[in-house]
């Protein structure tokens, strides 16, 4: 049985990936192919490249929210004039130290990454199925990139975001691969979602807030779109939501629990489908 792995974004979230991977593998249906946005995509390689289980999530065990996503004080001088409010080279620092390999042929398994070119607003893929002729590590970061947070990737003279934009559960990428089961794992944004504390909501500058929640309504009404045009014939979906937690994009301090989560879901869901 040919199985594909859609591994959605969602920041910190995506760890759950790693879980729900376990859980695939545990299962003897181990994905000959990984599809995948944003974190989930950096996950997805991580595996496309030969990691494990046990070997990723000690890769990841000293990522914490300052390691990963500290903020660019030159931002703040800036204001509304600057690009981005976080550093990226830590993203970039740690997408390298993941992904062993510079090349798509060099991968173990076929990997599909989506990101968003901004200037014609339509998805881009890199990899299997896309574009080749662009490094891992360059495509991983252009899917990673989310405006407003991170500054977009320049790759052939034209600027590249957040595969979110256009499918934070990159579905209809994965409708182009045969397969006779695809797992998608979403741990983005949806209309479930359960808020944060008010303490937590607090810490979050109203103007940063604001455009999460307008990003958050986007991509939940583009998730429900893409799940509800998947084939009723041909390869069967099942769908993972092992974490619905609102403005928790940074939470790097609850990996393990995001981890574990993946894990149980996955588990749960694949039973019911048999």
């Amino acid at each position: 049985m040919k199985v594909v792995a859609v591994f959605g974004g969602g920041g910190g979230k995506a760890a759950a990936h790693i879980g729900a991977q376990r859980a695939l593998v545990e299962a003897d249906l181990a994905p000959a192919h990984f599809v995948g946005t944003s974190f989930g995509a950096v996950i997805g390689a991580a595996f496309a490249a030969g990691a494990t289980y046990q070997s990723l999530v000690a890769d990841l065990a000293d990522a914490t929210r300052g390691k990963i996503a500290s903020i660019d004080l030159l931002s703040l001088v800036k204001g509304v004039y600057a690009d981005h409010v976080i550093k990226p080279e830590p993203l970039v620092a740690l997408i390298a130290r993941l992904i062993p390999v510079t090349r798509f042929d060099d991968l173990k398994l076929p990997l599909s990454i989506a990101a968003t070119d901004l200037e014609s607003g339509q998805l881009v893929v890199f990899g299997a199925g896309g574009r080749g002729d662009v490094g891992v590590r360059e495509a991983l970061y252009a899917s990673c990139a989310l405006p407003l947070y991170y500054p977009p990737a320049v790759i052939g003279g034209r600027r590249y975001a957040d595969g979110g934009l256009r499918a934070v559960l990159p579905l209809e990428t994965a409708r182009g691969i045969p397969a006779d089961l695809v797992v998608a794992v979403h741990v983005g944004p949806g209309f479930d979602e359960v808020a944060p504390p008010q303490r937590t909501a607090f810490r979050t500058p109203p103007l940063i807030r604001a455009h999460g929640e307008s990003e958050r309504i986007m991509m939940a009404a583009q998730v429900e779109q893409a799940i509800a045009a998947w084939p009723k014939t041909g390869a069967k979906l099942v769908l993972v939501r092992p974490v619905r937690e609102r403005e928790a994009t940074f939470a790097l301090e609850n990996m393990s629990r995001y981890v574990a989560a993946g894990y149980q879901r996955t588990r749960a869901a694949l039973a019911s489908a048999r």
